[in-house]
């Protein structure tokens, strides 16, 4: 069926709500694309005058998409090489979606992300549109087709399994820089003690290169061991020149919300390092460096203006 100037109009003015909302159900800007396009193909064979509130039907024809995905992607997960993480948004990403309350910016984060893969898939979909876009419990139970009761059970349930793994800690921009800056500074001297005093004594660090690139497998955890590590991790050395194929210039920015380093090679994102900072500082860094999750990253780094880098590796 033919959609109308009207009918694109609506579903264009609908598209950044369902990318922000695919992205933190599924973790993945590539997969969030996907099922944004395959609700439009609903979208153009629908008879779209007999929809009354076009986006609740979006939003339910997407959870549902979604949903399907999650229940797959529990099981391609359970061959993935390494450990897993989302693929990251960097600053001004429109899919990082709405930012007005610490509850909205917070649903993005790495850490809550990572921290949702436990939940089911129904549980993660009642929080990410209660907590991060404010959906009525109604509204909700009428896309998964359940009682307002049961939604209602279901979000305390999701939300009281992600606050048991996290503490909410917020830093602004420029707090965010100092912190990367003050990393980057211990990291590159040669020396473990400047960064062990920058980590919580909890901190874990973990990598995902997908297979692709080598990482490693289990997560390093403590302060002395991923001081240790990240000393390693940025010593130079010619292999690494030659496996990132070329000097690695380091840029300090946000991703997900949270102070992140970008290290880039001729203008390619290769790798994104996000931290989590805690009262005692930072409590966790994860890196991603899987290239088939930085291509979104490669797009937005290409089109904004990001200044001069910090340093520049090997």
């Amino acid at each position: 069926m033919a959609l109308t100037m009207n009918d694109m109009d609506r579903f264009k003015a609908s598209m950044p709500r369902l990318e922000a909302i695919a992205y933190r159900l599924l973790g993945s800007a590539s997969d969030a694309e996907d099922a944004v396009q395959d609700t439009f193909l609903r979208w153009q064979a629908a008879d779209i005058g007999r929809i009354e509130v076009p986006e609740a039907w979006l939003t339910k024809v997407l959870t549902n998409l979604c949903l399907n995905q999650l229940t797959s992607a529990r099981a391609r997960r359970e061959t993935y090489v390494g450990q897993w993480l989302p693929e990251p948004l960097l600053a001004g990403d429109p899919m990082l979606g709405p930012a007005d309350t610490a509850e909205q910016r917070e649903s993005v984060s790495y850490a809550v992300l990572a921290l949702m893969e436990r939940l089911a898939p129904n549980e993660r979909v009642v929080y990410v549109l209660r907590e991060a876009f404010g959906y009525p419990h109604r509204r909700i139970a009428e896309i998964l087709d359940i009682s307002e009761a049961a939604c209602q059970q279901i979000f305390h349930r999701a939300k009281k399994h992600v606050a048991e793994g996290r503490t909410r800690t917020e830093v602004d921009g420029a707090a965010a820089k100092r912190i990367v800056d003050e990393f980057l500074a211990a990291a590159t001297s040669g020396r473990t003690e400047p960064l062990v005093h920058l980590l919580s004594d909890d901190a874990v660090a973990i990598g995902d290169g997908g297979g692709k690139i080598p990482a490693r497998a289990r997560a390093v955890e403590g302060a002395l061991a991923v001081a240790k590590f990240m000393r390693g991790l940025f010593k130079p050395g010619p292999a690494k020149r030659a496996l990132a194929g070329g000097s690695p210039a380091v840029f300090a920015t946000t991703a997900n919300n949270a102070p992140a380093l970008v290290v880039v090679v001729d203008d390619r994102v290769i790798g994104v390092m996000c931290m989590e900072i805690g009262a005692d500082g930072i409590t966790g860094l994860r890196s991603q460096v899987n290239p088939d999750k930085l291509e979104r990253a490669t797009r937005r780094w290409a089109a904004s203006d990001h200044g001069e880098p910090l340093l520049v590796l090997f």
